[in-house]
């Protein structure tokens, strides 16, 4: 006699990790493109540092390293934190941040499949409180030659003013603050179309690798729409109360992490919520958190603490939207 299930999928951790490193590959090449190879060399150092970082816990704690370091979750949180921190970050802030990610907010609880704090966020959290001024530092679309950013990356002497400069969202914060507005702020050639310079297109980027996770269903289509849908509903009417002090809903939509966030670091499996109607309070609390961050925060963007305070309500989230046994009502036991 044979047991169900009888049709099984063939997916394997290495499989969707390995889907979604091919996923972020487009955004992370029209980042290169238009602003400079820096995002490449964050890569491999984060990637480096998160290696050896896992197989060094791993060793720790006794567990085969090689079966864990073939599987590309360590690879997974290593380019996050690498596209999530300024281009031109002295190597050590990287190795810092995926190492913090690595081992405490990975493996301190358990390793893979354990964490409750999405790793790559927590490293963003832990530099942009501990060091603001050096993660302020984006390269504009002049940019410089390689050269010259490997010689910064590693730690040269960092003369940056004349190639970088605030990201949208902190050119916004910053011109609201002095009494400008909206309108006013968007005149900056920071700006280009509907967001940042450049940045529109690496955000399209993000949502194409995006549909194709979506397409080849390693995510739901739960997490974007609610992320994105609550971030334009919630800008979109503050904007309708009072454009002259926000931005539009095409604004957020396009500046800053949100479509990396949508289709990247939300559905992270592990630390986010897993039913379906969970998955949607999830995002939209995101959304709401981080607007209110970007509108009225000490922060440009607060898509990383959004994402944080979110996974500490998962637990809830889980057990008050699971849906019901078959069978049984609402409320029944089974």
């Amino acid at each position: 006699m044979y047991n169900s299930p009888f049709l099984r999928q063939k997916t394997s951790v290495r499989r969707v990790m390995t889907t979604v490193l091919v996923a972020m590959l487009p955004g992370i090449i029209v980042h290169v493109w238009l602003f400079g190879i820096g995002l490449l060399l964050q890569i491999a150092i984060a990637s480096a540092a998160a290696l050896a970082c896992e197989a060094g816990m791993l060793a720790l704690r006794r567990r085969p390293v090689a079966r864990a370091l073939g599987d590309g979750s360590a690879l997974v949180t290593a380019w996050l934190i690498a596209v999530c921190l300024p281009p031109l970050l002295p190597w050590w802030m990287t190795v810092l941040g995926t190492s913090f990610a690595l081992v405490i907010g990975k493996h301190l609880y358990g390793g893979l499949g354990q964490n409750p704090f999405n790793p790559a966020m927590l490293a963003y959290c832990l530099l942009i409180v501990s060091f603001p001024a050096l993660m302020s530092q984006w390269p504009g679309m002049q940019g410089s030659d390689a050269a010259t950013q490997l010689h910064w990356v590693l730690g040269g002497e960092r003369a940056l003013d004349a190639v970088t400069g605030a990201t949208p969202l902190d050119a916004l914060r910053t011109g609201l603050r002095g009494a400008a507005d909206v309108d006013t702020v968007l005149q900056s050639p920071v700006f280009g179309f509907v967001a940042g310079a450049g940045w529109e297109w690496v955000a399209l980027a993000w949502a194409a690798g995006g549909l194709l996770l979506l397409a080849l269903r390693i995510i739901t289509w739960h997490i974007p729409a609610a992320f994105l849908g609550t971030l334009a509903a919630v800008a979109g009417i503050a904007w309708l109360i009072d454009p002259s002090q926000f931005a539009s809903p095409a604004f957020h939509l396009f500046a800053g992490g949100s479509m990396l966030a949508a289709f990247f670091i939300a559905t992270d499996p592990v630390s986010g919520a897993t039913t379906p109607r969970g998955k949607l309070v999830f995002a939209a609390g995101i959304a709401l958190i981080a607007w209110l961050i970007r509108a009225f925060g000490a922060f440009p963007d607060g898509i990383a603490f959004a994402v944080l305070l979110m996974n500490i309500c998962v637990p809830l989230i889980d057990i008050r939207t699971q849906p019901p046994v078959f069978g049984h009502k609402n409320g029944d036991a089974p």
